[in-house]
C-alpha cells in the first residue's frame, strides 16, 4: 500500500450490463446466508462481538489483500465517501442485525430486508445521480409487493412493530446507503478496494467494541455458531462485497441492486435448511414472479442508469 494521490487510485470501471447483472446475483447469494448465519452465531454469542468483531476479521483479510496488491491509498474525497460505506454496511446492518435477531426469526428479518432494493435505488438517486425510468420503478414495486405478499401468506409477518423491527428498518436504511456509496465509489477504485479500505477505515471503532464485548462477555459457543460467524467474516463482510461493490459499477446501482428482490427468497429457504423455520410451497410462485420483474427491470435500457460522467473512468 503506498500513499498516493486521488488520480492514481481512481481505476477505469467498464459499464457492462451482463457483466454487473451476474456479479450483483453472486454477492445477492453469498448476502442471502447472513441473516440466518447471523441468527445461528447470536444464539451463542454476544450480538457485539458477532456484529464488531467480524468486521475485525474480515479488516484482517482486507490488509492482506490490498498489500499483496501493492493498492494505492484513496484520496481525501475517497476517505470521506469510504466513511460512509463504513457507516453502512461495516458497522450500520451487522450491529442492528445482530441485535434484531436475538429475539427474532431469520424469516422474521427477511420481511424487512425486502425493503432494501428500494432503500438502494432511492440511494442511487440522491447519492450517485442515477436516474431510473418509470417502467424501473414500476418494476421494482411489483417485485416488492410479490415478496411482501409471499412474505404474509407464509405467515412470518405477526404481531405489532416491535423493537427488534426497529432494528431492522435501521440496518436496512444504513445498508442501502453503504451500497449505493460504495457502488459509486467502485466505480474509482473497484469493488475490491472499496470494501476493502472501508473495513480498515473502520478499525478505530470495530477493535475497540470488539475486545470490550470479549471481556465484558468472554466468547464461548459451539462448532455451529463459530463456523456462522466464519462465514459472516470472510464472505458476508468481505468476498460477497467484491462480486455486489463491482456489479453495481458495472450495471449501475439501482438497476443491478434489483437483484436483491430475490434476497428475502433465498434467505427464507437457507433459514428453514439451517434453522428449520417453516417456508410455505407458496415460495416458488412468489420466485417467479420476481425473476420476471427483475428481467423486466433489466431491459429498461432506454434511459442509462449509470451517470454519464462515470460511463467514461
Amino acid at each position: 500500500m503506498t500513499d498516493k494521490s486521488s488520480a492514481t487510485a481512481t481505476i477505469t470501471v467498464t459499464v457492462d450490463r451482463f457483466a454487473g447483472l451476474a456479479l450483483g446475483a453472486l454477492g445477492v447469494l453469498a448476502f442471502s446466508f447472513s441473516l440466518p448465519t447471523t441468527r445461528l452465531a447470536v444464539q451463542e454469542l454476544d450480538p457485539w462481538f458477532v456484529a464488531f468483531g467480524r468486521a475485525v476479521g474480515a479488516a484482517l483479510l482486507a490488509w492482506g489483500y490490498l498489500r499483496l496488491t501493492g493498492a494505492p491509498r484513496p484520496g481525501r474525497d475517497q476517505w470521506r465517501r469510504l466513511s460512509i460505506v463504513a457507516l453502512g454496511v461495516v458497522v450500520g446492518f451487522p450491529l442492528f442485525t445482530s441485535l434484531a435477531l436475538t429475539s427474532q426469526t431469520a424469516t422474521h428479518g427477511a420481511v424487512v430486508v425486502t425493503v432494501l432494493p428500494a432503500m438502494t435505488a432511492v440511494f442511487a438517486v440522491l447519492r450517485a445521480g442515477e436516474r431510473p425510468p418509470l417502467l424501473f420503478w414500476v418494476a421494482s414495486l411489483g417485485g416488492l409487493l410479490a415478496v411482501l405478499a409471499f412474505l404474509v401468506t407464509s405467515g412470518t409477518v405477526r404481531g405489532s412493530l416491535t423493537t427488534a423491527d426497529l432494528f431492522l428498518l435501521a440496518a436496512v436504511g444504513l445498508c442501502g446507503l453503504g451500497y449505493a456509496e460504495g457502488g459509486a465509489l467502485a466505480r474509482e477504485l473497484g469493488g475490491a478496494r472499496t470494501i476493502c479500505w472501508a473495513l480498515l477505515l473502520s478499525l478505530p471503532v470495530t477493535v475497540p467494541v470488539t475486545v470490550a464485548a470479549a471481556v465484558l462477555d468472554p466468547p464461548r459457543a459451539g462448532a455451529a455458531a463459530w463456523s456462522a460467524f466464519g462465514y459472516l467474516t470472510a464472505v458476508s463482510m468481505f468476498l460477497g462485497f467484491f462480486a455486489w461493490y463491482a456489479g453495481l459499477a458495472r450495471g449501475g446501482i439501482a438497476r443491478v441492486g434489483q437483484i436483491q428482490l430475490a434476497q428475502p427468497v433465498l434467505t427464507l429457504a437457507w433459514s428453514a435448511l439451517l434453522l428449520g423455520e417453516s417456508v410455505t410451497p407458496a415460495s416458488i410462485a412468489a420466485a417467479l414472479v420476481v425473476l420476471a420483474c427483475v428481467v423486466l427491470i433489466q431491459r429498461t435500457r432506454n434511459s442509462p442508469l449509470v451517470p454519464t460522467a462515470q460511463m467514461n473512468r
